[in-house]
């Protein structure tokens, strides 16, 4: 479809997303005024007349109307649904190039490690190379988070004691905003991180010249989420 009133495609799922969606606005909005009509239709042709305190006719129902409006909508719920896995499954089909990252999450800041023989860590901003998969693996290090890019249309929960992933693999070089959509503080509001887009020969030299490697507690917060571990994470604060 060509509405795009959700704003720039800067994903390979961006326009998979956003027709989906405009596809649900659009059934959304038309059962609304099919139901709006009738409901109007309703109290214009069997209000009461002036004075007239009678009980209604006994109506039982109508069968035919009860299963159209039961099979109409069970339809269109199977039909997005369907779609929905659809959508979702060509997001997540492994490529043979993928790139993981792991992203940390605590009150109020984000830091993000790039496994490879030295494991770079920064905090505060996030570069990826342009079209190229990129598996984000959330850790987070105290409450529920969530890890969101509008361009990208892809949101996360980062739950403590477990790694929840993300798919993206973004198609345009540009500087972004990563947000924080789960409320968690007072600081929630402040809670985001730039995010760079570019080549990947550019991507990498960046990744190189990072001199700070992930502190450990933040290492034993992955190995702890893997394994699914039920206590609690301790706080790492941000040095």
């Amino acid at each position: 479809m060509s509405i795009n009133w959700n704003g720039a495609e800067d994903s390979t799922a961006a326009p998979k997303i956003d027709d989906l969606m405009n596809i649900a606005i659009v059934l959304s909005t038309v059962i609304f005024w099919v139901v709006m009509v009738a409901l109007a239709y309703a109290l214009w042709a069997f209000k009461a007349k002036p004075g007239d305190e009678s009980d209604g006719e006994p109506i039982h129902g109508n069968t035919r109307l009860e299963i159209v409006w039961t099979l109409v909508p069970t339809v269109i719920v199977l039909f997005l649904g369907v779609w929905s896995w659809k959508v979702l499954d060509e997001i997540e089909e492994p490529t043979g190039h993928q790139l993981t990252v792991d992203v940390f999450s605590q009150q109020y800041a984000w830091s993000f490690g790039y496994p490879g023989k030295e494991y770079a860590y920064s905090q505060g901003v996030l570069h990826v190379p342009v079209n190229r998969q990129i598996v984000f693996k959330m850790h987070s290090q105290d409450v529920i988070h969530s890890f969101w890019v509008p361009q990208w249309r892809i949101k996360k929960d980062n739950v403590p004691g477990i790694t929840t992933t993300a798919i993206v693999t973004p198609d345009k070089v540009g500087t972004y905003q990563l947000i924080c959509t789960e409320l968690c503080g007072f600081g929630h509001s402040s809670m985001r991180a730039k995010v760079v887009v570019e080549p990947e020969a550019k991507w990498a030299k960046w990744v190189e010249a990072l001199k700070e490697k992930v502190p450990t507690p933040l290492m034993v917060s992955v190995k702890q989420d893997t394994e699914t571990n039920p206590e609690p994470l301790e706080r790492v604060e941000a040095e």
